[in-house]
């Protein structure tokens, strides 16, 4: 098993990145795992209180059951990994059944943070994209997928996104092996690693 942890900023075309991945390699050999997945559960709180959560900051996130999902997988155990709400900030009830394959990509802004989840990816990649660039995806994204007014997307990116980014994800990109600049848009950089992924998994099949 390959384990890849694709990190990058909010809005870097680290999901471009991904799908790009997924679609170059054999049908059935690649699990995804979404550290959007993983925010922890909220239900116990105010609508409004909820809608306040600072999503950048890696307290947000339960990794605890992220790195315990990913040595299951590890160790040929399927997961149930959780589904996440961001319109009520809250987890469903359902889950989604996640079964081991030969390459487990993790992706999300904040992967990288985290000493114990990095020490279980075998490729680092963190995805860099131009703040304005960013800023852009994440208010067309924003508005149409959660819901939220522009003014609500510009408030919560001055509040928390940015000062989050320069924080905790910038410099997490110290510990990436590949550094993709220009997202999903650089096909020469998306190939170079898919080729890598290919070479190891022919290693691991000889």
């Amino acid at each position: 098993m390959l384990i890849i942890g694709i990190a990058g900023g909010t809005g870097s075309g680290k999901t471009t990145v991904v799908k790009k991945i997924v679609d170059s390699l054999p049908n059935g050999e690649v699990a995804v795992l979404s550290q959007d997945s993983y925010y922890r559960d909220n239900s116990d709180m105010p609508l409004e209180e909820r809608q306040k959560i600072n999503f950048d900051h890696p307290k947000a996130l339960e990794f605890g059951l992220l790195i315990d999902h990913l040595k299951k997988l590890k160790e040929g155990i399927s997961i149930e990994e959780p589904i996440y709400s961001y319109l009520t900030c809250t987890r469903s009830h359902e889950t989604e059944t996640v079964f081991p394959k030969k390459v487990i990509i993790v992706e999300g802004i904040l992967i990288l943070t985290n000493k114990e989840l990095r020490d279980l990816f075998d490729i680092k990649v963190f995805v860099h994209a131009d703040p304005d660039d960013r800023l852009i995806r994440v208010i067309k994204r924003d508005t149409i997928e959660r819901g939220r007014s522009v003014d609500v997307v510009l408030d919560r990116y001055h509040k928390s996104v940015k000062p989050m980014h320069e924080e905790f994800i910038e410099p997490s990109k110290t510990y990436a092996d590949l550094i993709l600049p220009q997202g999903g848009n650089n096909l020469v950089a998306i190939n170079i690693l898919t080729s890598i992924i290919k070479m190891n998994l022919q290693k691991q099949e000889k």
